[in-house]
């Protein structure tokens, strides 16, 4: 069974300046509420790669890497849906560096989780679908278009135009 790391104490590597290390850990990322709509993160541990390099100064440069599947309905069909994304996130670390290289995952141990969530969020799309062409629910009837792509309506008359139907010309 894979061992769940949620945070990191970096500070066990026993890096130098100019050291790095590869890790490949296992990371639980917490289900997504998205769109009013419940999204559940797949595999339930992520595997991710994590690249630590120590920099001058007793910082850290970062890299996160890793693929998952959200399980939930498609936004535009109601349909089940489970794409894919493929993360690629990088944090620096630098102590008195000011806000810009400074971490918020960072405290006394990297805080891989929440820096995994977060950067799931951000390469999320805007709508989540079953598929790149997914047609959507007619909006009169609610029909699936994907399932019936010439599904149509004829159009109702427009009422402001009622009373010319009326005349009559001899």
């Amino acid at each position: 069974m894979t061992q769940r790391t949620d945070s990191f104490d970096l500070g066990r590597l026993g890096l130098t300046s100019g050291e790095g290390r590869r890790l490949d850990l296992h990371v639980h990322v917490d289900p997504f509420s998205y769109g009013g709509q419940q999204y559940a993160v797949e595999p339930e541990l992520v595997p991710v790669r994590l690249d630590v390099s120590r920099t001058t100064g007793n910082g850290y440069a970062l890299r996160l890497r890793f693929s998952a599947t959200l399980n939930g309905p498609c936004m535009r069909c109601l349909e089940p849906a489970s794409p894919n994304f493929d993360v690629d996130a990088y944090e620096v670390h630098q102590p008195g560096g000011g806000d810009e290289l400074t971490s918020p995952y960072m405290d006394d141990e990297l805080e891989l989780a929440a820096w995994a969530r977060d950067a799931l969020a951000l390469a999320l799309p805007a709508q989540l679908t079953c598929r790149p062409d997914c047609a959507g629910l007619c909006p009169q009837c609610g029909a699936n278009l994907n399932e019936d792509p010439s599904h149509h309506h004829d159009p109702e008359p427009d009422t402001r135009w009622a009373k010319l139907s009326e005349l009559k010309f001899d």
